[in-house]
C-alpha cells in the first residue's frame, strides 16, 4: 500500500494518507480541515518551506502579483484546475510583492510563472499565462 504526506492548509499538521484515499476527500487528523481543497491555496515563505519539506503530493506553485495583468487573466483558470486535480496535485498561490524573498530565491524573473516541485525540488517550470486546455495538459504530466 503507497501512501502519501499531506500538509494540513489549515493547521499545517502533517497527515499520512494512504494513496487510495487522496480521491476520497481525506480530512486533517488534528483539525478535520479538507487535506485536499478544490481551491488553490495562498502560501506565505514560511507555509511554504512546511509544504516544500513535508509534503509528497506534487506542488504547482503560481507566481503573480495583484498589478500584472497575465495573472489576472489566469487567476481564474489556475483556480478551477485546483478543483480538477485535487488528490493529484497542490495547487498553491505566492504573491510576489507580498513574498519578494521568496520570489526571489525561486528567481523568479516574470510573472506568471508555475513551478512545479516534487519531494521538495523543482521539476518543472512555465512562464506565462496559459489558456485552460494547456494549463490541465501541462499538469496531467506530473501524476
Amino acid at each position: 500500500m503507497s501512501e502519501h504526506y499531506l500538509v494540513c492548509p489549515a493547521c499545517q499538521a502533517r497527515n499520512r494518507v494512504p494513496s487510495e484515499r487522496l480521491q476520497q476527500g481525506p480530512k486533517c487528523g488534528k483539525c478535520k480541515a479538507a487535506l485536499t481543497p478544490a481551491t488553490a491555496q495562498e502560501l506565505d515563505g514560511p507555509m511554504l518551506d512546511r509544504l516544500l519539506a513535508n509534503e509528497s503530493l506534487p506542488l504547482v506553485l503560481d507566481f503573480w502579483a495583484p498589478w500584472c495583468g497575465p495573472c489576472k487573466m489566469m487567476a481564474p483558470v489556475f483556480e478551477a484546475a485546483a478543483g480538477e486535480h485535487a488528490g493529484r496535485l497542490r495547487l498553491a498561490k505566492l504573491n510576489t510583492e507580498a513574498h519578494q524573498q521568496a520570489a526571489a530565491r525561486f528567481g523568479i524573473r516574470s510573472i506568471p510563472t508555475l513551478i512545479v516541485f516534487k519531494d521538495g525540488k523543482e521539476i518543472a517550470r512555465q512562464s506565462g499565462a496559459l489558456p485552460a486546455g494547456q494549463l490541465d495538459q501541462w499538469l496531467r504530466q506530473f501524476y
